[in-house]
């Protein structure tokens, strides 16, 4: 488990998460597995791949952001 400490200056860490914002859609960014390959109609290829939503930590302080990929 992770502190809620910044690695960089000491000062504390707030959770939160990065919003991908689609076509009228607004989703938590996910993490995915592999190089990306491009597509032309949707922009990258992802059918077949692992995804896993990013959990994401900010310091107040200094703005350092620090991000996880806890999935199974």
């Amino acid at each position: 488990m992770r502190s809620n400490t910044c690695l960089k200056c000491g000062s504390p860490m707030a959770e939160g998460f990065v919003v991908d914002n689609g076509y009228g859609t607004k989703t938590v960014s996910n993490w995915v597995e592999g190089a990306p390959v491009k597509s032309f109609w949707t922009g990258v290829k992802l059918r077949g791949r692992r995804q896993v939503p990013i959990q994401t930590w900010r310091c107040g302080r200094c703005g350092y952001l620090e991000s996880y990929a806890r999935g199974q």
